[in-house]
């Protein structure tokens, strides 16, 4: 069918800001829709309140709207702009809500908008309780016992009818917030209650529960003439129970036998088909472990965080041509990008494994409630590619940048009695991989630890596979048994723990055994057909080595997986980086391992290398690349922390360089450089034990900021008021950056304010001071910020100017910094980050400036005149834009989330 020509002007709808459920995966759904719509010739307006986002850009969209998603905000910009069409899909549970609502309202009819893709009737068919499980009934597809309800009553009388345990989901709510599994009355009348709160209907199904059976999840995708595909198969590593984006999900699948898969992928197609789909669609099922009986548990008739997981998986670019399908075209019309010479109605194959682990906050929120159910409670997620289950989890688990100590031994930090041990394996936390690893340790059958966990035990054999390496590990080390253990996915960092040797004596072991990695592609086809995609993971195994070194190339580190402190922003700056290098004439490769992002879309850099951010797995990249540096900036605290090691493995940093970045980052060097030029600091010192901390606070006063060394979005940083808390707080600031010096230093109240900085190594110039609305001790992402600056005079305005400038010449910056404030009786110097920070995307937006893109083209080598750009600080406009942090907040748990309201 060809496309849709009565249409030219299309109106897409973002997702707003980063919550959990509902994070980077919707920028990069958004930004290939706007994309892939543009490539058709149609004029696309983008509405979305998140500046961080990529799909924010004015490169993406015709016309960019940054203004609150709301339903009177969306009907001006609607009745202004009168688009011929809507598209809400791309944009989570926010896209869909709110065109629910635009329609109720009438808005849609008065100006004659049309609908794309997936319609109304569908969504709600999809989206609720009751409509979804009489669909089911009418195609014989099995659901659990379950009644949607308005109100506790009924809910109760339900459950008492079915038995407990039942299942609370509310409808239209993203990522099973307000639900959970109630065990008895009470649990019910708790959770039962703040579903129908939560919920924007006033609904929620109860459902008999189906805990332990193993969960599938179904990518498909359908056009308007009813061809459908199964994109991908994912199997959840947790079984029913544990919401999808808090489980470590494998794919494709591995342990249905050919009559399950095939009556499951049935299953899907008929439920899309059944919905009309338009694009994109998630099924979720659950399979009995013990029978070949299944039930349906539900479906997301749009782009979502697993559409993200199955594109990055497989290669195949859902929201892309899901865009495509909205607009009128037919799978068999629609070229595969991948490929470039299939079509996307040919389904996707996988000749590897893929493995994702959700990455949580509780590092940061120690006391928060750890234990995992319907609810999502992870921020973002890692990815690992590999030719077995081993590699593919050994290599998320070394991308998810937690506790050192736990990535290479595998182990909890707190030892368990048994006890403790079984009951922590029955109420799963974000521990539980590594619990199960502990439990191996004890030798505990497979049989025990699957009757505890309910997952499935083909999974549990490969962890104690892995378990049965590491222990061989302990004994001679030679060279066949390395190669075992670099093929099945243990790290250098890994096999040292297990060996007791130096990651240094490993690493010449392995040279000296000749053991290297090759390259493999990722191509949708299983190598059936030759592709043109630049996208690839490594692989221990022998075979051939499919990376060709691209010459004269900069490798561009990511930010790896979403975290509170280091989220969407990162990738923004990731991506304009790449952007900027492409522009002067050089081919930009990016290393990453977050499917979320759009900076591991295949299409953005000249080569993607879906890898851990480690040491290791870098320069093993670099050997082969030889590229002519290598870009920290833009990846966070991430890639800065990976910086001394590189260049002590001989790798050229591009940019600030190591010792200017140790100037900023190691705190005792922080503190001679402020001295050495005359700048304030609040009254301080420096120490690396709780004995020394101990002398310092009461010498320079309560209350105290205790701030660690190296460390994200203010880990273990706090106000600390008198001596119990210190030492709770040092020993904290002390696990967190371990070996690092420790800032003590007082706490001084006044207005705090930051600054990021451009410099050429040396001219500085400033694009704008913005302060922020609470007072010094909140952290500077949980404050509201405004720009220009509401209360500075023009004499601290000068000050903090001069200042930031003799900071940028001292350290010899070359790109960006950011450097924090307070103002009271004088300037105080707080911090200052050798890098990108998350205020670039928002005072790049609102300068219309391109900031990373502008520190890009300083480290490649042009001067800021070069850039026609004065030294010195930028002209305040008339205008104040705020920058508001999102937060999430649920029972007993707080949770990240999210980045800024541009007004």
């Amino acid at each position: 069918m060809p496309k849709n020509n009565s249409i030219h002007k299309i109106a897409v709808i973002g997702s707003g800001p980063i919550i959990i459920g509902q994070a980077a995966e919707f920028d990069y759904a958004g930004s290939q829709a706007c994309i892939s719509l543009r490539e058709e010739g149609y004029e696309v307006i983008l509405i979305n309140s998140n500046p961080s986002t990529i799909m924010t850009d004015d490169e993406i969209a015709d016309k960019v709207y940054l203004e609150p998603l709301t339903l009177d905000s969306v009907s001006k910009i609607l009745a202004k702009e009168q688009p011929d069409a809507l598209l809400p899909t791309l944009g989570g549970q926010t896209g869909l809500n709110l065109a629910v609502e635009l329609n109720d309202a009438g808005v849609l009819d008065k100006y004659h908008i049309e609908l794309l893709g997936t319609g109304l009737k569908t969504i709600e068919q999809a989206e609720d309780r009751q409509q979804f499980k009489q669909l089911m009934q009418d195609i014989n597809q099995p659901v659990p016992a379950s009644l949607t309800v308005h109100n506790l009553d009924d809910a109760l009388n339900f459950a008492k009818k079915i038995g407990y345990p039942v299942i609370v989901r509310p409808a239209y709510t993203l990522g099973g917030t307000g639900g959970g599994i109630a065990l008895n009355q009470d649990e019910l009348v708790k959770i039962g209650t703040r579903g129908l709160s939560m919920s924007p209907v006033t609904e929620c199904l109860i459902e008999k529960s189906i805990a332990g059976f193993k969960e599938i999840e179904f990518e498909v995708m359908r056009d308007a003439n009813g061809d459908k595909i199964s994109v991908c198969c994912m199997e959840n590593f947790d079984p029913v129970g544990i919401h999808t984006g808090d489980s470590i999900v494998v794919a494709p699948s591995q342990s249905l036998n050919d009559h399950q898969f095939q009556q499951l992928r049935y299953a899907s197609l008929s439920i899309v088909e059944a919905l009309k789909i338009k694009g994109g669609c998630n099924v979720q099922l659950a399979q009995d472990p013990n029978s070949d009986q299944y039930y349906i548990i539900e479906v997301n008739p749009r782009v979502s965080r697993s559409s993200a997981l199955a594109s990055k998986a497989t290669g195949y670019p859902i929201a892309k041509i899901a865009a495509k399908i909205a607009v009128g075209l037919d799978l068999n019309e629609i070229t595969n990008p991948v490929t470039q010479t299939t079509y996307a109605a040919f389904e996707p194959a996988l000749d590897y494994v893929v493995a994702k682990i959700p990455r949580f906050p509780f590092d940061k929120f120690t006391g928060a409630d750890r234990q995992l159910g319907t609810q999502m409670k992870a921020t973002g997620e890692v990815m690992g590619i590999g030719l077995t289950i081993e590699e593919a989890l050994l290599k998320a688990v070394a991308s998810l940048e937690i506790e050192p100590q736990i990535e290479t031994s595998l182990l909890p930090l707190t030892k368990q009695t048994d006890e403790e041990l079984s009951f922590a394996l029955t109420h799963p936390t974000d521990q539980r991989l590594f619990e199960i690893f502990s439990a191996l340790d004890r030798y505990w059958s497979v049989k025990k630890i699957a009757d505890l966990t309910k997952i499935t035990p083909i999974f549990l054999h490969k962890l104690a596979h892995i378990w049965q390496l590491k222990n061989s590990l302990g004994g001679q080390l030679t060279s066949s048994l390395l190669a075992d253990a670099k093929q099945y996915g243990f790290s250098n960092a890994m096999i040292a723990a297990a060996s007791g040797k130096s990651e240094l004596q490993i690493e010449e072991l392995i040279v000296q055994s000749n053991i290297a990695p090759v390259y493999k592609m990722v191509d949708t086809c299983a190598g059936e057909f030759a592709s043109a995609t630049p996208y690839f993971y490594s692989s221990f195994f022998p075979g051939e080595n499919e990376s060709k070194p691209l010459g004269k190339s900069i490798i561009v580190l990511g930010s790896g997986p979403i975290r509170i402190g280091q989220g969407v922003e990162f990738d923004y700056t990731t991506v304009h980086c790449v952007q900027a290098i492409q522009q002067a004439g050089y081919h930009a490769i990016i290393v990453n391992n977050n499917p979320e992002t759009v900076s591991t879309d295949f299409s953005i850099s000249d080569k993607l290398y879906f890898e851990p951010l480690t040491t290791e797995s870098v320069m093993n990249i670099v050997n082969l690349e030889q590229p002519l540096g290598v870009i920290v900036q833009f990846g966070g605290q991430t890639a800065i922390n990976l910086t001394a090691s590189l260049v002590q493995h001989g790798v050229k940093i591009l940019g600030t360089s190591l010792a200017g970045i140790d100037q900023t980052e190691d705190r005792h060097q922080f503190e001679e450089l402020l001295i050495g030029q005359h700048i304030a600091q609040p009254k301080g010192a420096t120490t690396m034990n709780l004995e020394e901390a101990a002398a310092i606070a009461p010498h320079i006063g309560y209350p105290v900021m205790v701030r660690p060394s190296f460390v994200l979005g203010g880990r273990a940083m706090a106000v600390v008021h008198n001596e119990d808390e210190l030492a709770n707080y040092v020993d904290k600031a002390m696990k967190a950056a371990p070996h690092q010096p420790i800032l003590i230093d007082h706490y001084v109240a006044g207005i705090e304010c930051e600054a990021d900085i451009l410099s050429d190594g040396h001219d500085v110039f400033i694009p704008g001071i913005m302060e922020h609305l609470e007072g010094s001790g909140i952290h500077s992402g949980d404050s509201i910020a405004m720009y220009p600056s509401q209360r500075l005079t023009d004499q601290q305005k000068q000050a903090i100017e001069s200042i930031a400038i003799k900071i940028g010449k001292q350290v010899h910056c070359v790109g960006m910094m950011n450097i924090q404030f307070i103002v009271a009786d004088q300037v105080y110097v707080i911090e200052v980050n050798p890098r990108a920070s998350r205020t670039v995307p928002f005072m790049s937006k609102i300068t219309g400036q391109h900031l990373a893109k502008i520190a890009t083209s300083l480290i490649m080598g042009n001067s800021l005149a070069d850039l026609g750009l004065e030294a010195g600080c930028a002209k305040e406009p008339a205008h104040v834009s705020i920058k508001a942090p999102v937060f999430s907040f649920t029972k007993n748990y707080l949770a990240w989330t999210a980045l800024y309201l541009l007004k």
